[in-house]
């Protein structure tokens, strides 16, 4: 290996013999444990014992119709987990891992994977370590190691010492060579011992359990108090068991868990497709309850394309034009010399700069840097001259500069606040033009030097407090980050949702106002906070930061923890983002934490719940609108199912009534062929819904799925009006056909007027689903065919009841026969009546509300 890294022949080679750079793969749960599991939930082992209790109960074909239904949706629920998981590990590829290396003597970016033994890898504070590497170079370097050793302090890291892959370099920057890769790694030693961690419930997983234990719950006992009403009324106790199992089959919605999962995935796959990486599916409906978004400013809201346009000396101001990082520019104004030498002492404090990449000038590092690079070139060209410095001390969000020692001077550049108290020339002047840059939404750095006496060796050991005093001020300098075109937009649809704003960022806070201004983020009144202005009372804090459109400048990470913590108090879901080395804890406290995938650091994005592939503010926007809309999808198929579960229920419960006088309208049988034959599809259809026009146009909700609402329209609208219409399709057929209270029916009378009910349940749930789409408004104004999923559900759930109806074997098989012409008609009236109910709810609610 030479000083210019491996050549890409060399690299090729090595690639070949040792493979990617890649942990060996975990050792997977073999695909029969995982259907295991989806066949023995809560919800599944009460079927298995309703199928162990009717084979006692010499009931053979209830028995095995009740283990066809788990099998049939424990499979289907164990496909829709696998394809969640493995759409989730083709989005996380989607998640930057490029890494800086030397190669044929040039800097280069690759792709992690491609990684091998000898390479000269570059990492800056923020980056994910690729591999196990020894450190050849090291300024102020600092790495977490937390991954593999438990402890949270970084540690401090000199030229020579060892770096692990996965951990991450939190502090300083540093060249090291690779000496191992892949399954040769200290992590993949380890990986088995991390990989059975269980992380904590999320929210919707929780209120899933709600949901589970409720309607369980529910189900036991009205099972219970029905067995023990028929043995009352003298029904024999096979009967009486018969009629549990029935009433305990009706009220468990069998297809819930893996409609949910599927909803989760689309939704999170509709993100991706929109620049929005979910990293836990849960975190999809989180986002759907957002409602408070603190966002930073640069690249979020600006375009992150830095170009320096002005630089201030005491010679004169200079005003700089050119476009992009393309060095072709001009420089107008007095003092062009000492800008040169301010921009060229910026420049020997950096790393970044700007190159010409498939004919197009791009930044390579940070975008601030590379703008200094162009602005030395743009006056005067000698930005190529670059001494590489003996000495760096890197940037430090506590310190808000860095600095590096080249040959016998110091220069430093950071914050105005953190350097002009360091240098010993400075007047009222130069704060009046910091202020006057800021107020014009320019991003000021000052620059400094210090000539060090004495031999270099001197200076080496000494902490940077001792070395950046006493220091000449050469400069200031402006830098211009554009608004995204369409933020503004944004904004106001943001607002539109009922979203409260915040700008939480490091820059100037007239810097700060002067954006929040122009793109209308600015609360009125204005209202502008530094961080060291927050006061240390968390109420207090709390009652500050609620409110619309405040921007918080000059935060340190410990504050924008604060912040998050502060706003979650007053009860906020907070949607935080960040990009910095140490932004973890505030992603990782927020309810949605969201990083950049761009310009962000790894430390970040392995903190966040959300990663934004195009820094696009607008993206969050879009993430919380699909999140409302998955919200709304599983509210919209937990409405569906509880409908059916109340129609399905109602047969029962007039036969109790009836002191067993009245015969049961469905079977058992029956009930399972309603879950699982025609009510899935529909349901499915229903969690694919895709956001409505107005789901960003109301206030954000955070609510139980099973909330007062669903409760309302499924058991005193829906559900009524459907079972209303099946009791009465089955007493027409039942009374038309001549049957008399208290004689039993003609077994094929029975079967007719069976046949009607289960046919208005299923044209009642057919309207349902339309009417589900939307609870303000009526299906005819979304379009019968604007959900195609949906459409073709019906068409499916048509053709099984058909056949359910006209094939003799199926039909004996579930206890009823095509009813007569009377009892089609009427059951047919179910589609009416269930959107009429509905229109006339939502007219009603829609009132109220107003």
């Amino acid at each position: 290996m030479t000083t210019a890294g491996l050549t890409s022949g060399q690299a090729a080679e090595l690639l070949e013999k040792a493979g990617p750079n890649v942990l060996p793969a975990e050792k997977s749960i073999s695909q029969w444990r995982k259907l295991w599991g989806e066949l023995t939930h809560f919800f599944a082992l009460m079927l298995w014992c309703a199928a162990a209790l009717a084979f006692l109960a010499d009931l053979p074909q209830l028995g095995v119709a009740i283990i066809v239904v788990v099998l049939v949706n424990g499979i289907f629920a164990h496909i829709q987990q696998e394809r969640a998981q493995h759409a989730a590990a083709r989005l996380r590829g989607l998640l930057p891992a490029d890494v800086m290396v030397r190669r044929d003597g040039r800097v280069r970016k690759v792709h992690a994977s491609e990684l091998v033994v000898n390479d000269a890898v570059l990492l800056t504070a923020g980056d994910r370590i690729p591999a196990d590497v020894i450190l050849v170079t090291a300024q102020a370097c600092a790495v977490d190691e937390s991954m593999l050793t438990g402890e949270s302090d970084p540690v401090p890291k000199t030229a020579g010492d060892s770096a692990w892959g996965g951990t991450f370099l939190v502090n300083g920057d540093a060249e090291a060579t690779v000496n191992a890769t892949g399954g040769g790694t200290r992590l993949a030693g380890i990986s088995a011992l991390t990989s059975g961690a269980v992380p904590p419930p999320t929210p919707l997983s929780l209120e899933l359990r709600r949901i589970v234990r409720v309607v369980a719950s529910l189900a036991l006992a009205i099972a219970a108090l029905f067995f023990l009403v028929s043995l009352l009324v003298g029904i024999e106790w096979r009967n009486s068991f018969l009629f549990a199992i029935g009433v305990a089959v009706a009220l468990v919605p069998e297809g819930l868990l893996p409609t949910v999962t599927l909803s989760l995935a689309m939704g999170a796959q509709r993100m991706a497709s929109r620049n929005a990486l979910v990293r836990n599916l849960e975190a999809v409906e989180t986002l759907g309850s957002t409602t408070f978004i603190c966002t930073d400013k640069t690249g979020t809201l600006t375009q992150n394309r830095m170009n320096a346009v002005e630089v201030f000396t005491s010679s004169g101001s200079v005003s700089i034009v050119g476009e992009g990082y393309n060095p072709e520019g001009a420089a107008q104004g007095d003092g062009q010399e000492k800008a040169a030498e301010t921009a060229l002492a910026a420049l020997a404090a950096s790393q970044g700069r700007a190159e010409l990449h498939d004919g197009q000038w791009r930044a390579l590092g940070d975008p601030m840097e590379a703008a200094i690079d162009v602005l030395a070139r743009r006056l005067g060209g000698a930005a190529e001259i670059r001494t590489a410095p003996s000495r760096r001390f890197a940037f430090d969000p506590s310190r808000r500069r860095e600095s590096a020692i080249v040959g016998h001077d110091l220069f430093c550049k950071g914050a105005p606040e953190a350097v002009l108290p360091l240098c010993s020339d400075t007047d009222g002047q130069v704060a009046g033009q910091v202020q006057l840059m800021a107020s014009r939404g320019l991003r000021v750095i000052a620059v400094a030097r210090r000539r060090l006496d004495g031999p270099s060796e001197a200076w080496e050991s000494r902490p940077p407090g001792d070395i950046e005093r006493g220091m000449e001020l050469l400069g200031l300098i402006g830098l211009h980050d554009p608004p995204r075109p369409d933020v503004a937009d944004v904004i106001r649809t943001a607002r539109t949702a009922g979203l409260k704003l915040a700008m939480i960022t490091g820059d100037h806070p007239a810097t700060a106002a002067a954006i929040a201004r122009e793109i209308g983020l600015m609360g009125a009144p204005e209202f502008i906070l530094e961080g060291s202005d927050l006061p240390d009372d968390e109420q207090l804090l709390g009652a500050l930061l609620d409110r619309d459109g405040v921007v918080v400048s000059r935060v340190s990470p410990e504050q924008k923890l604060r912040v998050a913590k502060a706003l979650q108090s007053r009860g906020h879901v907070v949607a935080m983002t960040g990009d910095g080395v140490n932004d973890g804890p505030a992603l990782r406290e927020a309810d949605i934490g969201v990083a950049m995938g761009l310009s962000g650091t790894d430390v970040a994005r392995e903190a966040a719940d959300l990663v934004l592939l195009d820094d696009h503010f607008a993206t969050i926007v879009a993430a919380i609108e699909q999140g409302r809309a998955t919200y709304s999808n599983i509210h919209r198929f937990l409405t569906y199912h509880l409908t059916d579960n109340v129609a399905e229920l109602t047969p029962f419960v007039v036969w109790a009534l009836s002191g067993g006088q009245f015969p049961l309208a469905l079977g058992v049988l029956q009930i399972l062929a309603l879950d699982i034959g025609t009510d899935l599809l529909p349901a499915l259809a229903l969690g694919a819904e895709p956001p409505g026009k107005r789901v960003l146009s109301r206030p954000p909700e955070r609510r139980h799925l099973m909330d007062r609402q669903l409760m309302v329209r499924v058991f005193c609208v829906l559900g009524p009006v459907e079972a209303l219409v099946e009791m009465s399709a089955f007493s027409v057929v039942l009374f038309g056909g001549g049957w008399t209270r208290g004689e039993p029916p003609e077994p094929g009378l029975l079967m007719a007027a069976s046949g009607a009910a289960f046919t208005a349940v299923v044209l009642g749930q057919l309207a349902n689903a339309y009417a589900c789409r939307s609870a303000t408004v009526p299906p005819w104004r979304l379009g019968w065919g604007s959900n195609k999923l949906l459409a073709w559900a019906v068409l499916a759930e048509l053709a099984v009841l058909a056949a359910c109806l006209y094939v003799p074997p199926l039909a004996a098989l579930l206890g009823q026969a095509p009813p007569p012409m009377a009892g089609l008609l009427l059951a047919a009236l179910a589609v009416p009546a269930v959107l009429a109910a509905d229109w006339a709810y939502k007219g009603f609610r829609g009132r109220g509300a107003r």
